[in-house]
């Protein structure tokens, strides 16, 4: 006589081998993601550089990182107006930002940004632009530090292009080495919202104040082991580990780890 379908222990069997093989691949396939995000993070600084040094080669100069300005760029000022500065932004000079899709380079795959008054802003948890690369439409009194004074306004006033950063995995749409600095010259709170600037994955983030929905971003990374992707004022991208772009105090200076923060071909100090 034909069996109609499958004993209860037959599928007890299939149930427990179906089990063992997801909880064996979904880590892999989980990994997977994050890896083909993080190339896709690595792709969108590649452009974005292309479309600064293209900026850079039509103006003789790199754009401000923030300008305030009374006309709007296209599509409108970026950021939400009641928490980010209206003004025009480095990417505002070579890119669209109006487009929030999966082909817009100027959003990270991997942010992980859960504030909704935060990820639904391009300022936020996207890219950041090194502050102290670009032009500043004021001077800051903080980039005059030995190692990182001066603002270069071409790639060739740069020492060591291949290794200075210029755009990177962040926090926010601009950021400055103090930003990642074990002690910072001036306190880093979650008041202004300038200060929500960070690398993700930094070890120092997790005594960092920060807003809802950060945290994760911040001190966990968006990258597997807690990598970020850098792109290099020479056009080049790495991965690098988080903890590599820490700036620690010693006496009364500060230290570039690596890649460097500091810029200027006759100030850098090593």
């Amino acid at each position: 006589m034909k069996r109609a379908g499958f004993t209860l222990t037959e599928l007890i069997v299939v149930v427990s081998i179906t089990a063992l093989l997801m909880a064996v691949l979904l880590p892999v396939l989980r990994g997977s993601r994050q890896q083909a995000k993080s190339v896709l993070c690595s792709s969108n600084i590649k452009q974005l550089l292309a479309g600064l040094t293209m900026y850079e080669t039509d103006n003789r100069t790199l754009p401000h990182a923030f300008h305030f300005k009374r006309v709007p760029p296209p599509g409108g000022y970026p950021g939400n107006q009641m928490l980010d500065s209206q003004g025009w932004w480095w990417f505002n000079y070579t890119t669209d930002h109006r487009r929030k899709d999966e082909t817009n380079v100027l959003w990270c795959p991997a942010n992980k940004i859960t504030n909704i008054h935060l990820k639904n802003y391009i300022l936020h948890g996207n890219y950041g632009v090194n502050q102290s690369m670009c032009k500043l439409a004021k001077p800051n009194i903080y980039l005059d530090d030995d190692d990182f004074n001066g603002t270069p306004l071409r790639t060739s006033d740069i020492r060591q292009p291949a290794g200075t950063l210029l755009l990177v995995d962040c926090g926010y749409s601009m950021i400055n080495w103090w930003h990642a600095a074990d002690s910072p010259p001036e306190a880093l709170g979650n008041t202004r919202i300038e200060d929500t600037a960070y690398i993700p994955g930094l070890r120092i983030n997790s005594a960092r104040q920060l807003w809802p929905g950060q945290e994760d971003d911040a001190v966990n990374g968006r990258h597997p082991r807690k990598t970020v992707n850098v792109g290099f004022a020479s056009g080049h991208v790495e991965r690098r580990d988080a903890d590599d772009l820490l700036v620690k105090k010693t006496a009364n200076s500060y230290k570039n780890i690596s890649p460097l923060w500091s810029q200027s071909k006759t100030t850098i100090q090593d």
